[in-house]
């Protein structure tokens, strides 16, 4: 059965590869989370010159995005700054905002096994 979670959050980061898994594995261990998703995407910095800009220079990426409680959100979201290095050059970019609706993460029962 499907549950609508109401104030609700999403934590959005844009991180240097290889970092994010890293950061979804901490959330699980310390603090619960695993409404999490990883995916992975390419491009080019703001701060790179002109003439280094193309095809072969564009650096990899991992987008880390999180569904949390709206009354845990600044919590998670200082935690995940601080573990994924947010603060350090080209360390990513993260944002969050409220969501209108989420569907709520819930295992379905499943049967003893023998």
């Amino acid at each position: 059965m499907k549950t609508l979670a109401d104030k609700q959050k999403l934590i959005f980061c844009v991180l240097p590869k290889g970092v994010a898994l890293g950061v979804a594995r901490q959330l699980k261990e310390k603090h619960a989370i695993m409404t999490t998703n990883i995916n992975n995407a390419r491009g080019v910095g703001k701060l790179t010159p002109l003439s280094y800009r193309g095809l072969a220079d564009q650096s990899e990426k991992e987008i880390l995005s999180v569904t949390v409680a709206a009354d845990r959100a600044e919590e998670i979201f200082e935690f995940i700054y601080h573990q994924a290095n947010i603060n350090r050059p080209h360390g990513g970019i993260m944002f969050m905002h409220k969501l209108n609706k989420s569907t709520a993460y819930v295992l379905p029962a499943m049967p003893d096994e023998k």
